[in-house]
């Protein structure tokens, strides 16, 4: 069998972990009662005296103290609006490359939680955590109030006043004015932007992406001819070849991709092949902790190996061989398993580096890719940004050729390697301007800033692929005094009109006129906008042209020794924009189980080695960063995150960790995102505090995580649950078996499914309003989500394999916590539930102690208007994103999974209205609905024509420590590897 283990330590000396758990929880109770040391013991006459204070002082305040709500009627009340009952509406995300067509929640006139619109073809109903997390930017305390010209409040008029001016002026004395913005794939946007250049001529429309993929887009250019990136379909595909590009958690469009991945890989409903994954890489990504064959390189190792892979499958077909540096890995066996399986493929690569990226190309052009599993006609447009030219204007700027710069969407002070020079040269601009929504590095030093609607309270037109184009509508009246960059250009171009008739003007001419011309627009717009999507589809003619594949060849340099630095982005924080968002900086790592932090991953023999333990300290080029233990990461290399150390950003966000864009180095005019050559040095005796929170809950090596192989799989499909039988016929127990007469809830997690990406903890912190207790309580053991990821490693600690499991409140019919509660807060419902009732309980954490899953959270302190938590909770702009529909806890309260107990009411009482039964996949829980993987199905039970029924009834479905007969109502589909 093999050993599961979720930290070194755990797989050094289990038994030793688990005292020091033991202990380090014995230190967080005595912290209750004393200040002093936590050698020094407390008596049990100590706690029984806090104890009957606390609870008496509670009795008095419950009895005596009662919250004031502030309650405005309506005058008139808005035709739309049922008080107590939300509206939805289509809109669409787009930031940062990442794209998501949504649907928002509405609670009177407070848009209060995000989910993914289930018609649209690219994100399919999914989000990620940062779509989740959008809502909560809406109310950021550190966005704009209004437009500023050198720190000072002004009105829009003299800002549009002195902006004319000085463009005109500018304009007419043959100026250079630059437009530098994020990528637009707003096509209504980018007519605009055609009329503002020719309205001020001379004026550079630059287009900067915070991570680059201009080394894709250049070769794209030269080998097809254009300047997009293919859509890749995995679940077309049979094997799917990654070398670095973490498509599941960060790159290009990972909601979209986990949707393709996830259904690729499902056993269900007959379906009995699932593809292959290889993944190369330095750092462990959570796309490498997905793969079947995950190979730990440096990544100068990268180009070698792709090459080596082209020269194989060229010497195939026919093709000549190209000349280079030589491969560390054998890739014999896998070159023949793509060529078994031509048009079938996918091989991919996270590189900017262009030489690399034409080798990809050859690779797909050669094996039959595109047309089957690659198509240019729905082109991804989310990455447009050329590193050439934003090197260009860099050089312009530092020369003083440049006589007003207008940023939207950007933050190149932050984000670009060149960051410290572009200050000096704002600086000494005659006119800066910036557009930015929230606090940044570079609006902090612009003259004016003109700040920009958050999305939710925008219109908007997107077109992320050719063809397929989406609508996003203002959810709620602007909270500050905002503007559109849209408008704003159209005034500075002398037109007086609304954004929103301008996106309508447009697609009339545009997109209806050349599909519809004999139908009724004002129809078209309504359906277009209600649906959110609009997806003609679109063609084109693509030629393959190799030619620069030699030349390209020749440029790549061989492996590097010494110590290779990978820089990357997170699933929750990404590019570092939204590093102000509470709940984003408080998201676990998916692999390290860290928040709060960036850090350096290191090799488990480089530690070994040099005896560093995780929270040492070293040096990386001169700066200081905390250190973890990764286990995969490939030897002589060490990765650390972008997207932290931001100066001004908020009172969250700032001051996070180390900012690493700085060390972005440049190769070929592309950005590279690793250093070659790094001096690494140990900081004795030093030490920095991670909030680590992978070994809070322990699973005392009991078989949670089953798996098998897809050869055994097909063979057997009991393969690797086989315990779940021999505990099923064995049990004993005194508990009355529970009789279900109407719904029994329950769900099942298929763990083929889940990738571990932590876009459900998001959902259901947004959903059941969670609470962020920062840095210092999650060090203390004390995090609030209500359902986590297990993260298991397995086998050799340099390379392991790695499992996903996520786990909230397991709903048992025979729950071990509901006997021992004193006040009866914790009653199981007819419909199988096990319920909190939250003003009942008095806080004898009884049932956290007896809950073998460790998912019961305690409120140990008062987390709203609290100083000492100055998150969106200490301030009613934060608080308006709490749902109406679920409690906020005080101190002292025990919470947990509802199984989103609200959304069931509400669905029961709209067919209960409507005189018809609850159909099977009506009810969606937060963490069901959002997930990008399809992994969570919610249900009945006692339905036996439901999905989770027959999912219980799948072969592979066993329940969390079986062994003690807690029967739990939430089932596991064990996890198939397809192995090479």
């Amino acid at each position: 069998m093999k050993t599961y283990w979720r930290s070194l330590e755990e797989l050094e000396d289990p038994k030793a972990l688990r005292i020091s758990e033991a202990r380090e929880e014995a230190r967080q109770k005595s912290m209750l009662f004393k200040n002093k040391d936590a050698d020094e013991g407390n008596s049990r006459r100590d706690f029984l005296k806090t104890l009957g204070f606390s609870l008496a002082a509670a009795s008095i305040v419950a009895s005596c103290k009662r919250p004031v709500d502030k309650a405005i009627p309506y005058l008139v009340k808005p035709e739309e609006i049922t008080p107590g009952k939300a509206n939805y509406y289509a809109s669409s995300y787009f930031d940062a490359n990442d794209y998501c067509s949504v649907v928002v929640k509405v609670r009177d006139g407070r848009p209060i939680k995000i989910e993914g619109n289930e018609l649209s073809s690219i994100s399919q109903q999914g989000t990620s955590a940062r779509v989740q997390a959008s809502i909560l930017n809406l109310y950021d305390g550190a966005r704009y109030k209004g437009p500023l010209s050198h720190g000072k409040e002004i009105s829009w008029e003299e800002a549009d006043n002195s902006v004319q001016l000085a463009l005109k002026d500018i304009s007419e004395k043959n100026g250079q004015i630059v437009l530098l913005t994020s990528t637009i794939i707003s096509p209504s946007t980018k007519a605009i932007i055609q009329e503002f250049l020719e309205t001020y001529p001379g004026t550079k429309w630059v287009q900067y992406d915070a991570v680059s993929s201009s080394g894709m887009l250049n070769a794209n250019i030269k080998s097809f001819g254009q300047k997009a990136i293919p859509d890749y379909r995995f679940d077309k595909s049979k094997v799917v070849v990654s070398f670095g590009a973490d498509f599941l958690g960060t790159w290009l469009s990972p909601v979209e991709y986990t949707k393709q991945y996830t259904s690729n890989r499902k056993l269900d409903e007959g379906q009995n092949g699932m593809l292959r994954h290889y993944q190369f890489e330095s750092g462990m990504s959570l796309t490498g902790s997905n793969a079947d064959v995950r190979v730990p390189i440096k990544p100068s190792e990268e180009a070698g190996i792709i090459l080596a892979l082209y020269n194989q499958i060229a010497k195939v077909k026919g093709t000549g061989a190209l000349s280079g540096p030589k491969s560390s890995v054998d890739i014999s066996s896998l070159a023949e398993e793509l060529l078994e399986n031509e048009g079938k493929s996918i091989v991919i690569s996270g590189s900017n580096d262009e030489n690399i990226q034409l080798l990809v190309n050859g690779i797909n052009q050669m094996l039959g890719n595109y047309g089957s599993t690659l198509y240019w006609e729905t082109a991804l447009q989310t990455k447009q940004g050329i590193d050439q030219e934003m090197s260009s204007l860099i050089g312009d700027l530092k020369n003083n050729k440049i006589d007003a710069l207008l940023t939207w969407g950007v933050n190149p002070v932050y984000d670009h390697p060149q960051g410290r020079e572009i200050i000096s040269a704002i600086e000494k601009l005659p006119l800066s301007i910036s557009f930015a929504e929230r606090k940044d590095e570079t609006a902090n030093l612009s003259q004016l800033i003109l700040p920009e609607p958050n999305y939710l309270e925008s219109w908007n037109d997107l077109e992320p692929k050719n063809g397929l184009h989406s609508l996003a509508q203002p959810t709620i009246s602007k909270l500050f005094n905002s503007r559109n960059v849209q408008e704003s250009l159209l005034k500075w171009t002398g037109k007086e009109i609304t954004y929103g008739d301008y996106i309508k003007g447009y697609w009339k001419a545009n997109q209806f006129l050349k599909q519809n011309e004999q139908a009724d627009f004002r129809m078209f717009w309504n359906l277009s906008l209600q649906k959110g999507v609009f997806e003609p589809g679109a063609s084109v003619s693509v030629d393959y042209n190799s030619s620069g594949l030699e030349n390209a060849a020749k440029k790549l340099k061989p492996s590097q020794s010494g110590t290779e630095v990978v820089l990357y982005e997170t699933v929750a924080l990404g590019n570092g924009k939204y590093a102000n968002n509470p709940w984003l900086q408080e998201l676990p790592d998916p692999i390290a189980k860290i928040s709060w932090d960036n850090y350096a991953s290191v090799p488990v023999a480089y530690a070994e080695e040099n005896g560093l333990t995780n929270e040492s300290v070293i040096k990386v080029n001169g700066l200081e960063l905390p250190l973890f233990i990764q286990p995969g990461q490939a030897q002589d290399t060490i990765a650390v995150a972008l997207g932290y150390g931001r100066e001004y950003a908020g009172k969250v966000g700032e001051q996070v960790g180390k900012n690493m864009f700085a060390y972005v180095g440049t190769e070929n005019d592309n950005r590279k995102y690793f250093i070659e050559n790094a001096t690494v040095e140990v900081v004795e005796g030093a030490t920095y505090p991670l909030a680590l929170s992978q070994t809070h809950h322990s699973m005392e090596g009991r078989p949670i995580v089953r798996e098998s192989t897809l050869d055994k799989y097909l063979e057997d499909n009991e393969s690797g649950n086989e315990l779940h039988e021999e505990f099923e016929k064995h049990h004993i127990t005194l508990y009355k078996e529970m009789e279900f007469k109407g719904h029994h809830w329950g769900m099942a997690i298929d763990l083929n499914s889940c990738t571990g990406c932590g876009n459900c903890a998001i959902s259901c912190q947004a959903e059941n309003n969670i609470q962020v207790i920062g840095k210092e309580q999650v060090r203390n053991r004390r995090i609030m989500h209500w359902i986590r990821i297990d993260r298991y490693y397995s086998e050799d600690p340099a390379n392991p394999e790695v499992s996903h499991q996520p786990v909230m409140c397991q709903h048992c019919d025979n729950a071990p916590c509901e006997n021992v509660c004193p006040v009866a807060a914790t009653p199981h419902s007819s419909e199988g539930l096990n319920q909190m009732a939250y003003n009942r309980c008095v806080g004898t954490k009884y049932c956290i102690n007896n809950c073998p899953y460790r998912v019961r959270r305690f409120n140990w302190f008062q987390y709203v208007n609290n100083d000492k938590f100055d998150y969106n909770a200490n301030n009613e702009l934060g608080r308006m994103v709490l749902n109406p529909d679920v409690t906020v806890r005080s101190r002292g309260v025990v919470e947990k999974c509802s199984m989103c107990v609200q959304r069931i009411q509400e669905k029961k009482n709209e067919a209960k209205l409507e005189g018809r039964m609850i159909e099977d996949g009506e009810i969606k829980t937060a963490c069901q609905q959002s997930c990008p993987g399809n992994a969570i199905v919610f249900g009945d039970l006692n339905n036996p024509e439901s999905k989770i029924s027959k999912m219980f009834k799948d072969k592979r479905n066993y329940h969390l420590l079986e062994e003690l007969h807690t029967l739990p109502s939430v089932g596991y589909l064990t996890k198939v590897r397809n192995k090479a």
